[in-house]
């Protein structure tokens, strides 16, 4: 198995509908020891379960807001492993309201909330882990496609995203040298996730990638995990610095969906909400 002998830490696991949770099952089917963390009481009750179905009892709280979190989650870490070998940072968010009001109505507070939990715990959470990274580590995180094209009610969050792989690209640059560790990102398609649900017309946006993604299909958690595996693997050992598009092809695309039957673009909202 690819992963075996290899451990790791899974940071942002909501539910098994997770992208995070996806990843875990990838690694742990090729072979890795997983450990996971939480952000609260309510979430440890979900994460917990998780962790046991991938043969782990190594389950702490971790609030990326409150930096004594990754203190004690760098300490736990140490006496338990050790080292290890990849982190998986799955963490974003953004107020309700920086979503659904216009763009330039975006408050500082929303954004330096934004930019925090999205952007800075990835770098937060690459300085504490670093010390106990084997060579040729790898750090892994998540991104989208309103990194760089406009999306409807994205917002803040596209702007986030857009630091998140500027970030990807100095972390890279900054620890290759270090032990050899790697920094990439995955920029997924739209799935139904938690964090998915308070992005509005959501389900517009499926469909719409569905209908315009050359592969004519939105992608799964499943897939997203296999090219993450990948990415944390000895396979990608000389992939650093990389976002990676799992979403179909749709990014590829510059026009409207056809239709096949009619042999026309679909204009017609209507007929991809239906």
């Amino acid at each position: 198995m690819i992963m075996k002998g290899k451990r790791g830490l899974i940071v942002g696991v909501a539910n098994n509908k997770s992208i995070a949770y996806g990843i875990a099952k990838a690694c742990h089917e090729q072979g890795a020891e997983l450990a996971f963390t939480y952000l609260n009481d309510a979430l440890k009750k979900r994460v917990e379960p998780i962790a046991a179905e991938f043969g782990s009892d190594m389950v702490y709280p971790l609030d990326v807001s409150k930096p004594e979190e990754f203190e004690n989650l760098a300490s736990s870490l140490k006496e338990k492993w050790g080292t290890f070998d990849f982190v998986v940072h799955a963490v974003a968010f953004a107020p309700k309201e920086a979503l659904s009001n216009p763009f330039v109505e975006t408050t500082r507070d929303a954004f330096g909330i934004a930019m925090d939990i999205s952007v800075y715990s990835l770098i937060e959470l690459s300085r504490y882990m670093l010390p106990m990274l084997n060579d040729g580590a790898s750090i892994l995180t998540l991104s989208y496609l309103g990194a760089e094209k406009y999306v409807p009610n994205y917002n803040v969050m596209g702007v986030a995203k857009a630091a998140l792989e500027a970030s990807v690209r100095y972390l890279a640059a900054d620890l290759g040298p270090r032990k050899g560790i790697r920094v990439n990102a995955i920029s997924a398609g739209p799935i139904k996730t938690l964090a998915a649900s308070g992005i509005g017309d959501f389900r517009f946006i499926l469909k719409w990638n569905e209908a315009n993604a050359p592969l004519r299909n939105n992608v799964t958690i499943d897939e997203v995990g296999n090219s993450a595996m990948y990415l944390l693997s000895p396979l990608a050992g000389g992939v650093t610095g990389e976002v990676l598009y799992v979403d179909g092809g749709y990014h590829i695309m510059g026009m409207a969906a056809v239709d096949e039957e009619e042999g026309k673009a679909i204009l017609n909202w209507d007929k991809i909400n239906k």
